[in-house]
Parts: structure tokens; C-alpha cells; sequence
């Protein structure tokens, strides 16, 4: 499948910048630029992304990963973060979840929450294409909120949501976005309830939008690329 080695060169650019990236950053991004109907907006953001990755020292980009994505919700990569905060929700999501690798054939080890979405693509490069595209195009809401917020801190990461999102079919962009919290603290207060997607950028204001996660079926193969 030519999209299985994009996807997981874009998973593994979505996870914390160590020493091993580093010394394969060439052939990650190689693999990077094959995904499929990739635009040349993106593919030039990408390269940039690269490029910079390339020249800045490691401890930079380290530091620059935790402060971009580990910082409070609205960059959170990991997704459910953004659906259902900390509620109790959130918890059998991600049983569902699990239950979908599981049967998918992706084992994950104890330390991994399933919801990243380094994980996400991972799994979604092991599925034929049509389901792939299906598997993260039911995330663009969210990740076009997480696009728009890395786009208004002028965040090259952004060129990665943006690149899982055009992946997908649908088409990144920017999102009107609720003001920033002033602390962190209040960023990740639990809801005082669950009522529907409350993720910014969601396509209608005040509706559910449930993630309905794909299984490797017959019944996927006439969905539309």
C-alpha cells in the first residue's frame, strides 16, 4: 500500500525528536513526500518543517515539541483530549478504541494512549486506503482546530495536522477558535459535563460529533477517495 510509509514517517515526525529521528530524518522525509495527492502548499510546508528540524540542535526541538503540544488542550495530539476532556467519556472511548486496533491487529504497549495521533496514523497506514482516508477524515474537525491554533503561534507543525488532514480528503483550514484560557489550569479543567463535541472548529456549534471509528470490513470498500 503506497500510502503505509507516508503515514508512518508523518506518525513518527508527530512524536517527541530524539537521536534516532535525527539519524533517519532523511529517509522519514523521503517517505514523507511519496503520500499520495499531497499539494504543493503542503508538500513546500513540509519541506520547510524538515529542513529546520535538520538544522536546529536537538534540545531545541525538543523543547519546542513539549511547549507546542504538551501545554494545555488546545494542541493536544491527543484527540479525545479534545472531545471529551477528562470525563468519563473519554475512558470507554478509549476501550472502544483499543477494541478497533485489537481487532485491527495493532498491540499497543502499556505506556501508550491510544487516542495520540501518532498512533491513529499508525494504525490508519495498516488499512487500504479508502479506510484510511475514512479513519482520519472523521478526525478533521478537531484536527483542523489544532491546524488553526499551531498556524496562529506560527508553528511549523502545522504543516504536519495539515498534511493528515489533505491525507484524509478534507481540507485544512483555519477555524474560528475560542479565546486562550489564562492559565493551564483552567485550559484542562474537567467539563462540568459531557454534551456533545465540544471542540473548537466543530462543524455545527452546539451538536455532537461522534467519532465513528472504522473497521477492516467488505462493507468499506465502495467509500469514495
Amino acid at each position: 500500500m503506497k500510502h503505509s510509509l507516508p503515514l508512518r514517517a508523518l506518525s513518527r515526525l508527530l512524536q517527541y525528536p530524539d537521536q534516532e529521528l535525527m539519524e533517519h530524518l532523511t529517509e522519514v522525509a523521503e517517505a514523507l513526500y511519496t503520500m499520495p495527492k499531497l499539494s504543493k502548499k503542503v508538500h513546500s510546508g513540509l519541506v520547510d518543517f524538515v529542513k529546520n528540524l535538520q538544522t536546529s540542535d536537538l534540545f531545541d526541538s525538543q523543547e519546542n515539541y513539549v511547549e507546542c503540544f504538551d501545554r494545555g488542550r488546545a494542541t493536544s495530539l491527543h484527540l479525545f483530549e479534545h472531545v471529551h476532556g477528562d470525563s468519563r467519556e473519554r475512558g470507554q472511548a478509549m476501550v472502544d478504541l483499543l477494541q478497533t486496533y485489537k481487532e485491527g491487529g495493532l498491540q499497543l504497549s502499556a505506556n501508550e494512549l491510544p487516542d495520540h495521533l501518532s498512533i491513529i496514523l499508525e494504525f490508519a497506514s495498516t488499512l487500504p486506503l479508502d479506510q484510511a482516508k475514512q479513519f482520519i477524515g472523521e478526525m478533521a474537525h478537531i484536527l483542523n482546530a489544532v491546524y488553526s491554533t499551531l498556524v496562529s503561534r506560527n508553528n511549523q507543525y502545522a504543516w504536519l495536522i495539515a498534511a493528515a488532514i489533505e491525507f484524509s480528503g478534507e481540507k485544512f483550514k483555519i477555524v474560528d477558535l475560542k479565546p486562550e484560557e489564562n492559565s493551564m489550569d483552567e485550559e484542562w479543567a474537567e467539563p462540568p459535563a459531557f454534551s456533545g463535541c465540544s471542540t473548537r472548529g466543530q462543524s455545527k456549534p452546539g451538536e455532537a460529533q461522534p467519532l465513528h471509528f472504522v473497521k477492516r470490513t467488505k462493507e468499506l470498500e465502495g467509500v469514495q477517495s
